[in-house]
């Protein structure tokens, strides 16, 4: 190929580098809540912003539709998908399943270094309205699940665990702007990593479920009592 062509393999790949990049950028903002649930964005907005081209733009809005995160309207752009009780509910459901299978197995297989460091994670707190402490603290909250899910020893499942967890972080951090979830998350997390130390398989699996739902009622309670914007019924 002709060395000035630049329509060729570096120029593909320089196109794909931007979209993933403001793929991954969006997302981010959709999730912390930078680009909140209902509001309306367009691509030359967008791409302002991001100082890039609306091609990389649009390509990635593109994706965050087909994952759920946003709703295209032809001629009029586009919209961060609004979060519905619907979605919290069934997001849940399906997590209880998931992760109480992990907790069963981990209980089984995690060493304890694995659960000293599970011990550490669930100490982790914020400061209501402070970013930087929110999230470190949803990312240790995160970071505690899936070390669950890859004590599984399972990858299928911790990926399927991961999938679901990275939905619900953008609710997690809805709810942590509105209430303080520190002492229900430290509480709930060192009482599984109690059990877990039992290698109780059956008890494990129960308190994983329980906790999945402790955390939906929360939020759904704080976000409808709130009036949260993003948020409908």
């Amino acid at each position: 190929m002709n060395s000035t062509d630049r329509s060729g393999p570096t120029s593909e790949r320089r196109a794909k580098s931007l979209t993933e990049q403001a793929y991954i950028i969006l997302r981010e903002r959709i999730i912390v809540g930078q680009l909140a649930p209902g509001m309306a964005v367009s691509e030359p907005e967008l791409a302002e912003k991001l100082e890039m081209s609306k091609t990389p733009v649009r390509e990635a809005m593109a994706r965050l539709c087909v994952e759920g995160f946003m709703e295209a309207f032809p001629r009029r752009g586009y919209r961060v998908k609004p979060v519905t009780v619907n979605d919290m509910n069934d997001l849940f459901a399906v997590r209880g399943v998931l992760e109480g299978t992990a907790a069963a197995l981990a209980a089984k297989n995690l060493t304890e270094a694995e659960l000293d460091a599970l011990d550490q994670l669930a100490n982790a707190s914020y400061v209501v309205g402070e970013n930087v402490s929110t999230k470190t603290f949803v990312d240790s909250n995160e970071e505690f699940h899936s070390a669950i899910a890859q004590g599984s020893r399972n990858p299928r499942l911790h990926s399927l665990v991961m999938s679901h967890l990275e939905e619900c972080a953008r609710l997690f951090y809805m709810g942590t702007r509105i209430r303080d979830i520190n002492p229900e998350t430290a509480n709930d997390h060192h009482r599984i990593v109690t059990v877990l130390r039992e290698r109780d398989g059956d008890k494990a699996r129960a308190a994983m479920v329980e906790h999945n739902e402790n955390t939906r009622k929360g939020l759904l309670n704080a976000l409808i009592s709130n009036a949260q914007g993003g948020f409908t019924l």
